[in-house]
């Protein structure tokens, strides 16, 4: 056998994985969002099954759109392509080859980006963005990655020309850019496409300073993102390294949420951070391109030959980024159980400085809004979920998630108060379906 035809057979194992596991949460949700629903009333439990279901059959589609292209790159795609770019060895020439191999790519999945932004996510009132929003994020990526990518890709193609041991020094430039990357997003990058206002003062800012410097945070501020001119969802982070360290909380979150559920998240984001998560992310993603480098950087030239390539420091290039999500994907497991452990810990210190209450309050709103379906697949979340199952982090904090329905209108304040409402309620209901039950049994008789 053929070393082509062994890494093709590890890509379809890996298609099929893909797909598996897609089925296996697709038919896990049905049958739950059919059943008892928990966390949310009937009518939004069974919306977010739907909304679950319906991504999970856009990454089923996506499965099989990759493993076609794949196999189409593999059996004469990537010849044809360098072909068409001259086939050159020089540094730019290798760079014209990889523009293709990114057009193409990008090209082929544009309309399962339109589909699922445009078309699921808007069926479910999350997307805000219009076609042109879209279209000026579109340019503003191509300007970035003209800016950025282009002398990136032209660095690592002369590295991989020039240098012995390239496949060291490939890692070694990745690894300084996914560093500088976390450094100048929150303050370069994230304000080309979002507006950052710095937090008025006020109660809540002198709270979350007073947060930050119990915590030995030192940030370059508090800013509100206007996130909801895109998106619904509710979010906030702690973004960038070093001194351009900032406070991001999404304009959707201060709508939703009151100053003590929007404490508790932040000392949960608090926690990762006392907790070094962000380098501890770091060196995982450190590992895992240096592993990359080294299996991919002793590939021998016969695959190329095989694959009807010239060895050029652009196929060498496309080939990683071909064979790298199946290795992304046997490394999945292991970080999204490392993650796991790291939101279990920040959960904690987020409870213990922002008031467990608050924190178990505003995860119940943060489920509503995000229509997340509380039950998943358990081989679907331990190898994909990077945050605990919901169930399982309000258990965690003493929170019996069967106690109640949230159904309605969740309002921003006294959150509690709505539940315990809603208990009586439901107990009331019950006993009154029984006494009638009683009376109708009675009058049969």
């Amino acid at each position: 056998m053929s070393l082509l035809s062994l890494l093709i057979g590890i890509y379809t194992l890996y298609f099929f994985a893909r797909v598996y596991l897609s089925v296996m949460q697709i038919g896990y949700v049905n049958v739950h969002k059919r059943r008892k629903p928990v966390l949310m009333g009937e009518g939004r439990y069974l919306v977010a099954g739907n909304y679950a279901v319906a991504k999970e059959r856009l990454a089923i589609v996506e499965a099989f759109v990759d493993y076609v292209l794949f196999l189409w790159w593999v059996y004469g795609g990537l010849a044809w392509l360098q072909s068409l770019t001259g086939g050159g060895q020089g540094i730019w020439a290798s760079v014209l080859f990889l523009l293709g191999f990114f057009a193409v790519n990008y090209l082929v999945h544009l309309p399962l980006d339109l589909y699922g932004r445009f078309k699921i996510d808007a069926s479910f009132h999350f997307n805000k963005m219009t076609p042109r929003m879209y279209l000026i994020d579109t340019l503003k990526q191509l300007a970035l990655f003209a800016v950025i990518g282009i002398p990136l890709l032209a660095a690592l193609a002369w590295i991989v020309d020039t240098l012995p041991a390239w496949w060291f020094w490939g890692f070694a430039l990745l690894f300084a850019v996914a560093l500088l990357a976390n450094v100048i997003y929150p303050t370069v990058i994230a304000p080309i496409f979002n507006t950052f206002t710095p937090l008025p003062e006020g109660e809540l800012r002198r709270r979350i300073e007073a947060m930050m410097e119990d915590a030995g945070l030192r940030s370059d501020g508090i800013f509100v993102m206007d996130a909801s001119r895109r998106d619904s969802r509710l979010n906030a982070y702690f973004g960038g390294l070093g001194k351009a360290k900032r406070v991001v909380l999404f304009d959707t979150l201060l709508d939703k949420l009151s100053d003590d559920e929007l404490l508790a998240v932040l000392g949960h984001e608090l926690g990762h951070y006392r907790h070094g998560d962000i380098w501890k992310n770091m060196a995982m993603m450190g590992g895992f391109l240096f592993v990359a480098f080294y299996l991919f950087g002793h590939l021998p030239e016969s695959l190329y030959t095989q694959l009807g390539l010239i060895p050029t420091p652009g196929a060498t290039i496309a080939v990683i980024l071909l064979f790298l999500p199946v290795l992304g994907f046997i490394y999945t497991p292991l970080m999204s159980a490392i993650s796991r452990h790291n939101e279990y810990a920040a959960d904690a210190y987020g409870s213990e400085v922002g008031g467990k209450s608050h924190l178990v309050s505003a995860l119940l709103k943060l489920v509503g809004e995000n229509k997340s379906f509380p039950r998943t697949d358990p081989i679907y979340s331990r190898f994909y979920h990077t945050h605990p199952p919901i169930l399982e982090r309000l258990e965690a904090l003493g929170y019996d998630p069967e106690r109640v329905d949230l159904d309605g209108e969740v309002p921003k304040e006294g959150i509690f108060e709505f539940l315990d409402r809603n208990m009586v309620d439901s107990e009331k209901r019950q006993t009154y379906n029984q006494e009638k039950k009683v009376s109708s049994d009675a009058t049969d008789s």
